[in-house]
């Protein structure tokens, strides 16, 4: 069930949404400051590409300085991601079939709005690594 919600996501909107995160991961490693963002738009794309079977855990290592990392991403990228999460997800919902996968988009807002202390695991592994 996975791979064919997967499949489908991809056609309608994963595709999309991950040029945005890859277009916003480059513009962010244009510099050397904005590297770890780059990566965490990389990171969070993929995850936006192919989001069934996967989960967001919070990361037991992160500290002060993914909370502040986290208010630099919302302000530099964060928030037209999710607004491009929500355009989606509302587009979707009007029909029947997309519904559930306008409430996938709708759970990858919060990510996207603070994707640093996160980590993408395997949903039969909802447990961090690290």
């Amino acid at each position: 069930m996975n791979a064919i919600l997967n499949v489908i996501w991809l056609v309608l909107c994963g595709f999309w949404m991950f040029l945005g995160y890859l277009a916003a991961g480059l513009l962010l490693c244009i510099t050397v400051i904005g590297i770890p963002f780059g990566l965490a738009a990389f990171r969070i794309g993929l995850y936006a590409l192919w989001p069934f079977g996967q989960t967001v855990v919070d990361r037991r290592d992160a500290g002060a300085a993914s909370c502040v990392g986290n208010v630099l991403w919302l302000v530099l990228a964060g928030w037209w991601l999710a607004l491009g999460h929500v355009v989606t997800g509302i587009v979707l919902c009007v029909t029947i079939i997309g519904i559930p996968l306008g409430i996938a988009n709708f759970k990858l807002i919060p990510v996207s709005l603070l994707p640093l202390g996160k980590e993408i695991v395997p949903s039969d592994r909802p447990f961090a690594t690290r």
